[in-house]
């Protein structure tokens, strides 16, 4: 039986992956605390969504609310469902709250993630794969950021964290034979969004016509990539594990492949596009101008994102296809409907 356990079910991409799963008569079983980093509700109405389907189709959906920094918890349900397919996406978000709330991460993104990893050696997971982050490559300078540059100055504790999760999946992957995949997610956005960042903020003040604050006085690029693309790659995926290569030393540097079963790969749109041109084209969706007001750089952020994304390419053969434009005309649809009695602001107490 094709059993997936995914964690952050009720997270964004958790939320978009499920349905994906779902769609493709995966059995999948969710698990998510529903903390209020964001607003409880958003997370309520997703799990709503996916039932709504599941009811729909009559699709095997299991949901189960927890910690995964609660063992005992995770063993139950993994000794219960047996998944063959783990995905980890359960992890504390956001670059500037880890300056303000570090145990925070450490207990969810250290603590938590060494809980599933280590379980999947007890179960006999056939493939471990988890949420890494573009903000591993931190301090890099190097255009556009490979998956084989190295990896050794984050400017976060969130990077940090999410390095830290590479290198003991590698050394799970090494010492336990177990198949680990991480993927290094670039600006993720779409429908059904976290209201904590980029999109659902800046539509929110020009909706509004709250002052918009750009920080690094506008000098700002990412790479934004389309949520529907990202889960398409994830779904190719989960029956690609990695293997061990015989050919490659311990003297190998590449951080993205081993001797041992383990792989990372970035998924990104692989352009780095200026955010001023991310806000002129959501002013364009919206009908509105944004009232803009320039700030210095946050610490914490870095100026650029930009992925290299030869090594998916190469190893799939599926990219990112979502033009911007296109991409923000299906959020601002999302935004208009979901948000057309009350602003972010008034459902969330954590912004």
């Amino acid at each position: 039986m094709n059993n997936c356990l995914i964690t952050g079910a009720a997270g964004f991409i958790g939320f978009h992956f499920s349905l994906k799963m779902l769609k493709n008569d995966y059995h999948v079983i969710g698990i998510d605390n529903m903390n209020s980093y964001y607003d409880k509700r958003l997370k309520e109405k997703r799990i709503k969504e996916i039932e709504k389907f599941r009811l729909g189709k009559n699709s095997s959906w299991r949901f189960f609310r927890g910690d995964i920094e609660d063992n005992n918890f995770i063993d139950k349900i993994i000794s219960k469902y047996k998944p063959k397919y783990i995905v980890h996406l359960a992890a504390q978000a956001g670059v500037r709250y880890s300056i303000e709330n570090p145990k925070a991460y450490i207990n969810s993104n250290i603590v938590g993630f060494s809980n599933i990893i280590e379980l999947c050696v007890k179960h006999n997971v056939e493939h471990f794969i988890y949420a890494s982050s573009s903000s591993v490559y931190g301090g890099n300078t190097k255009i556009p950021f490979s998956e084989e540059d190295p990896v050794n100055h984050p400017v976060s504790l969130y990077a940090a964290t999410k390095r830290s999760n590479e290198l003991i999946a590698h050394s799970y992957s090494h010492i336990h034979g177990l198949p680990c995949t991480g993927i290094r997610f670039f600006t993720v956005y779409g429908p059904w969004g976290r209201p904590d960042m980029a999109p659902i903020i800046f539509a929110d003040s020009i909706v509004n016509r709250k002052p918009l604050k750009i920080f690094n006085n506008g000098n700002m690029f990412r790479d934004f990539t389309y949520i529907d693309d990202v889960v398409r790659i994830m779904f190719q995926l989960i029956n690609k594990k990695p293997k061990a290569n015989d050919k490659l030393t311990q003297n190998y540097e590449d951080p993205s492949k081993s001797w041992a079963p383990f792989r990372i790969f970035n998924i990104g749109n692989g352009t780095s596009i200026a955010l001023l041109d991310f806000i002129n084209i959501l002013e364009k969706e919206l009908g509105i101008k944004a009232i803009k007001v320039f700030k210095e750089i946050q610490l914490g952020d870095v100026q650029r994102t930009f992925a290299d994304t030869k090594s998916i390419k190469s190893n799939i053969n599926i990219k990112t296809e979502t033009p911007l434009e296109e991409g923000l005309k299906k959020f601002v649809n999302w935004y208009k409907n979901y948000y057309k009695d009350s602003s972010p602001e008034d459902k969330n107490d954590n912004i």
